[in-house]
């Protein structure tokens, strides 16, 4: 008899309670010198980093569901001072800041956190994540032996473990944090501070022990941490690592791929590399690997370090947006499927390593009960056939073959059996997009600091742009004046030109109101000037796209104009006369006008004007309304046609914009062999366009009428009527699953509609290739009804799965190669 409808309910119920408190007592976390242990049992632990203030709340539960349909353990996330701080002892825990939510959205799901408080972060994060008011505190230096800076980070460190403690988080008081990290990477950096470095070093370790929140502290990099500190590897591959004598072997930061600058061409990582890195780090005893990024997300606001761009998706296992890039995400879940199924072995066995040479080594996990074994071809050109307890194996260059039984090959790093998805841009179908966006404008007032030279604070030096403008904006208005009497020497040359030494920033110039010109990396600038007799106002506009973040020193790498600046007055090849103004009376304005009065806030009334819209003019503000996009897809704006600056939907800062500038033209390949190490600029792809064109529009930022509101400032000066929203879609996948494998087919909710290519045998040709491309062929051998089976099975569906073998597919002209389905289809 089944069971009625409210016995169900109730078990359901209980089940809830069940999972809701599944870390509701005590959970002992330490080591045991090999692995990590929870509640006394050691495990193999997978772990991904998610940063929240690159999401939004409304992400994060999916974000995390999908993470642990990946097969992670674990959480990984910074928490980012700068962010909750931005003026010293003021606090915002609100929306996306919201430490706390996050982390019980991941203990929801079940799922462990490794909270990384530093609070130095690193990150491709503006300043590395600390406050830039640390920099103009009196008598304050970071990272080392100070006084002043340990009392914040001591300050800022405490709140946080009480936070942290009062919501019973701690895996201590039954919550899901397993581990905390103090500092970052400071191994590397140590150096540089000398004696006092080491100093540091210790204090950092003594001050982490002391807040007593029961779990395990990590030191990243940091070959020297003080017991009980676990030093950790970061890296594309940290298979060799040396962890301290007792000491778990640890991963906190295997890069899925890299993160992007201004200028550059598009990271790509392959999903073999990655498989192999972590496989091998497995193979040769390690216990605790995390992902860096498992989500990289979008760099809201102003977050971003110099130079980084707007979007942080790094190439990782889920998309900018959420969604999941295939085939990373999904031939990594099965690598941990595979690796989970042995992890008692892999805890307890002894182990037997054996160099067969060429490159490939074999490991042994043996228990009394059952034996788990590594099979390692690292060279990265040559195959090899391994004859293995009286088994040959084939595995590929560059891989790892893992028999859970030591018997049957159940993974290889380097077989990819998970589908590709192709992903495309659709426009929007809520409206005809661009035509329909309807533009107002309004310029930007600089008079009083272009021509006036009105600022707000007056020194006789030129100032560096973190100790002026305190991080409270990108833009810093540097304003002088200089008195020219008709007997003045430079009256005599022909030629006269501002000459401006600057760090790197962006700079526009103005004399006596006229813009004289503009640079986007402005180190030497010159240009020629026309000065009057008199009084003539020389006003600089110097603008950061974020501070320097890593290196032993960083914060003391100067940003805006350090100087000299001066006029140079020239006849042909006379001598030249030279007026040096880096001494004068330099007047100071940080932000611009449209910022400070909040231009960009959907609520603010002000006067905008629908005539004579201008384009390809600095320093004006655009604004229009839209329709959100239909359905429930990602969606970005194009913003192909503007030049640079910022963007807001509904008041919410999208970030920086700079479409205009293009990535170097050099650098790209056409193919990518995933075989050798890889590194940043290895599989690099579009050169010569658009560093980022489409910028994430997160749907909580919008509402579901007419009155959307995008708001931009652009800085440099473009085109607003080729602006539009677009949702971003699976368009096809493809598949390339080898013999007894299953292969599944999925286009993200949509349905299946067409087969466009299947072969059984041995076709040849890419699966959608780091530049989606696919161009699949039949090969010498082909089963003359793999079409026909695949389209009986999936189209019409959102996803379907096949049995891969021989028996289903006609092969019998095949004889005893290896096989594989090859199969592209359309969504």
């Amino acid at each position: 008899m089944p069971p009625s409808k409210n016995f169900t309910l109730a078990l359901l119920f209980c089940f809830s309670l069940i999972l809701l408190n599944s870390y509701a007592s005590a959970i002992k976390v330490s080591h045991d010198g090999r692995s990590i242990t929870i509640d006394g049992k050691p495990r193999i632990l997978l772990s991904g980093s998610i940063h929240y203030p690159r999401s939004t709340p409304e992400m994060w539960p999916e974000l995390i569901k999908k993470s642990k349909e990946g097969g992670l353990d674990a959480i990984e996330t910074y928490v980012f001072w700068n962010a909750h701080a931005p003026v010293r002892r003021q606090y915002d825990f609100t929306g996306n800041l919201d430490l706390i939510k996050f982390i019980k959205t991941a203990q929801d799901a079940g799922l462990y956190v490794v909270l990384r408080i530093g609070p130095y972060v690193c990150a491709e994060w503006n300043y590395g994540g600390l406050p830039v008011w640390l920099h103009n505190l009196p008598g304050c230096q970071i990272r080392t032996a100070n006084d002043v800076f340990m009392n914040e980070m001591k300050n800022f460190t405490t709140m946080i473990v009480d936070m942290a403690k009062r919501e019973k988080l701690f895996a201590s008081q039954g919550g899901p944090i397993i581990m905390a990290q103090i500092e970052n990477e400071y191994g590397d950096v140590e150096w540089w501070y000398g004696a006092a470095g080491k100093v540091y070093r210790d204090w950092c370790a003594n001050f982490a022990e002391s807040l007593n929140v029961g779990v395990p502290w990590i030191m990243c990099q940091q070959n020297d941490a003080p017991d009980p500190m676990i030093n950790t590897c970061n890296g594309y591959y940290c298979d060799q690592f040396t962890p301290k004598p007792n000491y778990p072997k640890m991963w906190t930061e295997n890069w899925t791929g890299w993160f992007k600058s201004w200028g550059a061409s598009d990271p790509y990582r392959t999903a073999e590399d990655l498989a192999f890195a972590v496989a091998k780090f497995f193979q040769f005893g390690g216990t605790f690997q995390n992902y860096y990024m498992y989500h990289g997300g979008t760099n809201f606001g102003r977050v971003a370090a110099g130079y980084i761009t707007t979007s942080y998706d790094y190439n990782a296992p889920l998309d900018e947006y959420g969604a999941l890039n295939q085939p990373k995400w999904g031939h990594l879940k099965q690598l941990h499927e595979t690796l989970k199924s042995m992890e008692y072995t892999l805890t307890h066995g002894n182990i037997t390593a054996t160099d067969l040479g060429n490159n490939v080594t074999t490991t042994v996990y043996a228990t009394e009960e059952s034996s788990s074994c590594f099979l390692c071809n690292s060279d990265y050109k040559l195959d090899a056939n391994i004859s293995f307890r009286g088994t040959n194996y084939f595995v590929p260059a560059w891989s790892v073959s893992i028999l859970p039984d030591c018997k049957t090959e159940a993974y290889n790093t380097a077989k990819v059996n998970t589908q590709t998805t192709v992903k495309v841009k659709r426009n929007n179908k809520a409206e005809d997009e661009p035509q329909s966006l309807h533009w107002t404008w309004r310029p930007e007032n600089i008079d009083e600091t272009k021509i006036l030279g009105k600022g707000e604070v007056v020194v006789n030096h030129l100032m560096e742009q973190k100790e002026a403008a305190n991080d409270e904006s990108d833009y810093l208005w540097y304003m002088t004046s200089v008195d020219l009497k008709k007997d003045d020497p430079i009256w005599g040359k022909n030629n006269i030109t501002l000459r401006i030494n600057g760090t790197g920033c962006i700079l526009h110039a103005y004399v006596n109101g006229e813009h004289i010109g503009s640079d986007q990396a402005a180190r030497n600038f010159e240009r020629n000037v026309t000065l009057k007799d008199g009084r003539n106002i020389i006003s600089l506009l110097s603008a950061t796209t974020g501070f320097s973040n890593y290196g032993g020193g960083y914060d003391l790498q100067p940003a805006g104009i350090l100087g000299p600046v001066v006029l140079v007055g020239q006849n042909g090849d006379d001598e030249s006369v030279i007026k040096d103004l880096s001494g004068h009376k330099w007047s100071y304005k940080v932000g611009l006008h449209g910022l400070t009065n909040k231009l960009f806030s959907s609520e603010k009334a002000t006067k905008w004007s629908s005539e004579n819209l201008p384009v390809n003019t600095t320093m004006t503000w655009y604004k229009t309304t839209f329709k959100a996009p239909l359905g429930t897809d990602p969606v970005v704006v194009d913003l192909q046609g503007l030049g640079k600056g910022n963007a807001w939907v509904n008041g919410h800062s999208i970030g920086r914009y700079w479409p205009s500038f293009l990535a170097k033209t050099d650098g790209c390949s056409d193919e990518c062999d995933y075989r050798g190490k890889y590194e940043s600029k290895k599989c690099n792809s579009k050169c010569g366009e658009p560093t980022q064109r489409w910028y994430h529009i997160p749907r909580s930022f919008m509402r579901d009428d007419d009155e959307n509101t995008l708001v931009l400032f652009e800085e440099f000066g473009g085109d607003p009527s080729l602006v539009k929203f677009q949702t971003i879609a699976v368009g096809s996948v493809c598949a390339n699953a080898y013999e007894n494998n299953t292969l599944e087919l999925a286009c993200d909710g949509r349905s299946i509609s067409a087969i466009k290519f299947a072969s059984f045998g041995n076709p040849q040709g890419t699966c959608g290739s780091f530049k989606n491309g696919t161009s699949f062929t039949k090969g010498t051998c082909d089963g003359s009804n793999a079409l026909s089976i695949i389209q009986k099975e999936c189209v019409g569906k959102e996803k379907c799965s096949i049995d891969v073998s021989g028996d289903k597919f006609d092969s019998t002209n095949c004889g005893d190669i290896v096989k594989r389905l090859a199969v592209e289809a359309v969504c």
